[in-house]
């Protein structure tokens, strides 16, 4: 299928919370000429792909949903993947999505078309769309990381990362190494350790865990949330309030800091008798350097008799197992790799070209930056979904996507009415935003001595944004015309949509 000939509004590549929310926003402006192009065969995006066992969102479910389409029929505080998965696909089923989203579509290319003022996408199977509008929305946590590690392909049981699950796989009775001991790994490890004959922790760097503090919301509790939803939207602001207090935290030698210290120290103590175990378990960098953690057990799943925690780094993998730097050997069936993602692989392997034939890979280098975000000079008109430096270690990035989604919408109507207008923020104005960021970030601990997803190789934190939501969405209404050479919008207003 070829769709050169028509001229869409936007194009958004990929279909889980980002562009999913992207699409819905597009809809309730009224406007449907667009496309959600995926590469799967199914929506979803992280939430589709990481199926291990206990995979939940460790941020409170009503944060963690649009404010236009809340998650009212949530069955708990933080929503496994099962009902995360139906939440979205609500959210496509209310805003008719389903038609506009063409699976098995991965983008290889994409090329700004100067003279036209387009966009060309070019999917794997050869498909071409044109679009005034470039949406990606990958996200920052698809591509699966897994370490370059001496005699890794020499392995002879079953190996695979926590977002490529193989569920086929019986872990009942046999021996297994997780590799990592982060986010994912502190969710699958509980599960895992009640199968496996033994289980194998393999520890770089301890974290910084809270308690989760699971809520199971009463038959009564959801019915009032759906027959007013008032009282779901008060638990929100709440949250999102309580969140947004806690990003002092994250600042330098806060008492708010302190406290947090204090917290995951306790609930350490309070899970880890065992003081030789729970010194491995205590870290030795500053509280918010790294993501904080949520669990209840975690810990506990440690302390049982066929779990052994590792600190000691990996030397190789061998054909019968993982050889440690000390010298002992272990052996397994079955290794998982719960090491993380390429989180600044923002390009998710496509190639995308610009003004003069510049290619983002070039643009960027090995350091992402974006104003807000959302835009880079030299694409005009490509408008990035949860970009660089918009990640929170503090509060629900949904939120945070429903702000970007709100530009993209108004720059897509405006696109529409000015045609052929062309956005294209100013260098100066890139440099400078980032500039201002990088300076707001030395206030925090991400810039702190630890091993971090939120760096880059040089440290630079490309990931994390500075402050806090509320923040972050004030920043973006003062978006304006001047930031794309414009001198005013008058011209470029925008227009009212028919559906």
């Amino acid at each position: 299928m070829n769709q050169q000939q028509t001229v869409l509004d936007a194009v958004i590549v990929g279909s889980g919370f980002g562009g999913l929310g992207a699409a819905a926003q597009l809809t309730r402006a009224g406007l449907g000429d667009f496309v959600i192009l995926e590469r799967s065969s199914a929506l979803g995006g992280v939430w589709r792909d990481n199926s291990y066992p206990g995979a939940a969102c460790d941020t409170q479910s009503v944060i963690y949903c649009y404010t236009y389409f809340p998650h009212l029929s949530v069955t708990k505080l933080y929503s496994d993947r099962t009902e995360l998965l139906s939440y979205l696909g609500g959210l496509a089923d209310a805003h008719g999505l389903h038609d506009h989203i063409r699976f098995h579509s991965e983008v290889t290319r994409a090329v700004w078309k100067e003279e036209e003022a387009l966009w060309e996408i070019t999917t794997d199977s050869g498909d071409r769309y044109q679009a005034r509008a470039f949406v990606p929305a990958w996200g920052q946590l698809g591509v699966p990381n897994i370490p370059e590690t001496p005699g890794i392909d020499s392995f002879a049981g079953h190996m695979f990362h926590s977002a490529r699950w193989k569920q086929h796989i019986d872990l009942t009775g046999l021996r297994v190494a997780s590799i990592g001991n982060a986010a994912s790994a502190v969710q699958y490890v509980p599960e895992v350790a009640k199968e496996a004959a033994q289980l194998t922790v393999f520890q770089r760097s301890a974290n910084y865990l809270f308690p989760r503090g699971q809520e199971i919301f009463s038959d009564a509790r959801r019915s009032e949330f759906q027959r007013d939803p008032s009282t779901f939207e008060a638990l929100r602001s709440e949250i999102h309030t309580l969140r947004e207090a806690g990003f002092q935290r994250v600042r330098h030698a806060t008492a708010a800091q302190a406290t947090g210290v204090a917290e995951a120290l306790a609930h350490l103590e309070a899970q880890i008798p065992d003081p030789d175990l729970r010194a491995k378990l205590t870290p030795d960098y500053e509280f918010g350097c790294k993501r904080v953690l949520r669990s209840d057990d975690y810990y506990p799943a440690l302390m049982r008799e066929n779990v052994e925690l590792v600190t000691e780094g990996i030397a190789e993998i061998t054909a019968e197992g993982i050889r440690t730097i000390d010298g002992f050997m272990r052996e397994f069936d079955v290794i998982i790799f719960g090491t993380g993602f390429r989180s600044q692989a923002f390009q998710a392997g496509m190639q995308i070209v610009g003004n003069d034939g510049v290619t983002l890979n070039e643009r960027w280098g090995d350091a992402p930056e974006a104003y807000l975000g959302l835009c880079v000079d030299g694409f005009p008109n490509m408008f990035l979904v949860y970009g660089p430096n918009t990640n929170l270690n503090h509060n629900s990035v949904v939120t945070m996507m429903e702000v970007q989604h709100e530009f993209i919408v108004d720059a897509v109507c405006r696109l529409r009415a000015s045609r052929p207008l062309v956005l294209d923020v100013r260098s100066e104005t890139v440099a400078e935003y980032n500039d201002f960021v990088q300076t707001q970030l030395q206030l925090s601990a991400y810039t702190s001595d630890c091993s971090s997803w939120y760096k880059n190789a040089a440290g630079r934190v490309v990931n994390n944004w500075y402050g806090t939501v509320e923040e972050y969405r004030q920043a973006v209404a003062a978006i304006n015309p001047t930031d794309f050479g414009l001198n005013s919008w008058e011209n470029h207003h925008r227009e009212p949509v028919t559906a």
